[in-house]
């Protein structure tokens, strides 16, 4: 999983570097030449849109979601995986709940072949079925992990659950700096 939120992360970097020398163009168009391009906010709009949904599932992989966990730490094992089960079946369905209501946006627009109201006149197909992948990618990441973090709650796997679905402890974040200025 790794490897595929390093991707994740990067396209969404590289998304957003992008948007911003669009951004940096426009500006300068516009104060120097009195020329716009005519859809640099339309532009950032998609790019947030997928964006968001690629930072729901490098976030829910890495475990990077905010939970206050003051009290979890205290708490046996058992009911720290319980705990942890909720969490991610919660999270799982949130991701299926946006993926259906993504879906219904998508239909809609192919239902009414809607346009964007710009100058550009986007298909909007096209943005949203992007968009609408990241979301269905959410799902389908937060979905088998609800499903492994069922088995191992009903394998009696608190230990395992807890490592791999708990909120990352600040030994763990510190590891992971350390590993990360180790690379480099």
């Amino acid at each position: 999983m790794s490897r595929f939120t390093g991707f994740l992360s990067a396209l969404f970097g590289w998304m957003f570097i992008a948007l911003s020398l669009i951004v940096v163009g426009e500006t300068v168009a516009r104060k120097l030449f009195s020329f716009s391009l005519q859809g640099a906010d339309e532009l950032g709009g998609y790019i947030l849109a997928v964006g968001s949904g690629l930072a729901f599932t490098i976030a829910f992989v890495e475990r990077a979601h905010i939970r206050i966990d003051l009290i979890q730490a205290l708490l046996p094992a058992t009911a720290r995986a319980l705990l942890d089960w909720v969490s991610v079946v919660s999270m799982a369905a949130l991701a299926l709940l946006l993926a259906y209501v993504g879906w219904l946006v998508v239909d809609e627009t192919i239902e009414f072949r809607s346009n964007a109201p710009t100058p550009w006149a986007t298909p909007l197909i096209y943005p949203q079925g992007i968009w609408y992948a990241t979301l269905v990618i959410f799902a389908l990441v937060a979905l088998a992990a609800a499903v492994r973090a069922t088995w191992m709650l009903l394998r009696g796997r608190s230990a395992q659950m807890v490592a791999e679905f708990g909120p990352k402890s600040a030994q763990d974040e510190l590891a992971a700096e350390l590993e990360d200025l180790n690379k480099r």
